[in-house]
């Protein structure tokens, strides 16, 4: 099944939150080939919660604290979001921006499995990477190291997300250059070769491998039919709910 999963970022407290999931809910249909996720600010997690149609709609963190409870103050793990979430998006290339290292994110994505929630674990090259030609090796890299802590079993059950830094249009930080189905095509069977090579090829099939990065209903179609792309990780496009639902049928209708 693809999977379309909404990243809000820092938008939307709860009262703007319940208005913009009913507009989306007004115009997606649930079906049966596309699972929609909606990564939404920690304050919006309960509310959210209590009012999505989960026939149409799972949630998702957008972050968590790798230890699961003690005197963290200002962080919320894992343990404490079960049964709001479904998924948590960890290694987003703002957060590894913020200083987050690859040690960090393994052990994130520790804990995120240990709660028995299911982490979309973000990787992808910066543009200096890709100028020189190191696109593959800094996401092999990534996602040798994240994977770290992690058993062939627990991998089997995740999802990745490739999201190359230099083409994420951040707001106000300038227009970013989206990546062309082109681009991208090589960095899926090194993702794929990578996780056979580390844990054998039996069981990873169902790893769902997204593309973010400047996605939007426009090009959401080319990205989708590229070999081994299962989905996608729209930011921006995700806070506006007609672009979104759009992005949505896209999958549905493939």
């Amino acid at each position: 099944m693809r999977l379309i999963a909404g990243n809000w970022k820092m938008n939307l407290n709860p009262g703007e939150a319940s208005i913009f999931v009913k507009h989306l809910s007004d115009n997606i249909e649930a079906s049966d080939n596309t699972e929609v996720v909606l990564c939404v600010p920690s304050i919006d997690l309960y509310p959210v919660s209590r009012e999505i149609d989960r026939k149409k709609f799972k949630l998702g963190a957008q972050n968590v604290y790798y230890k699961d409870n003690g005197p963290y103050t200002g962080e919320i793990s894992a343990a404490m979001i079960k049964g709001l979430a479904q998924y948590v998006i960890v290694g987003h290339s703002e957060r590894r921006a913020m200083g987050e290292d690859d040690k960090l994110i393994a052990k994130k994505m520790a804990a995120v499995v240990r709660s028995g929630l299911t982490p979309i674990l973000c990787v992808g090259e910066k543009l200096h990477d890709r100028e020189h030609g190191l696109s593959e090796k800094v996401v092999v890299d990534q996602l040798t190291a994240d994977l770290a802590d992690l058993t062939a079993e627990e991998v089997a059950g995740i999802v990745i997300a490739y999201e190359p830094v230099w083409a994420i249009n951040n707001q106000g930080a300038g227009k970013a250059v989206p990546a062309t189905p082109d681009d991208i095509r090589s960095i899926y069977p090194a993702i794929r070769t990578t996780l056979e090579e580390l844990y054998g090829e039996g069981g990873l099939e169902g790893v769902r491998l997204l593309y973010g990065g400047s996605a939007n209903h426009e090009n959401a179609r080319a990205y989708l039919e590229v070999q081994y792309v299962d989905g996608l990780l729209p930011g921006s496009a995700s806070l506006n709910y007609d672009s979104f639902s759009k992005m949505v049928k896209v999958s549905q209708s493939l």
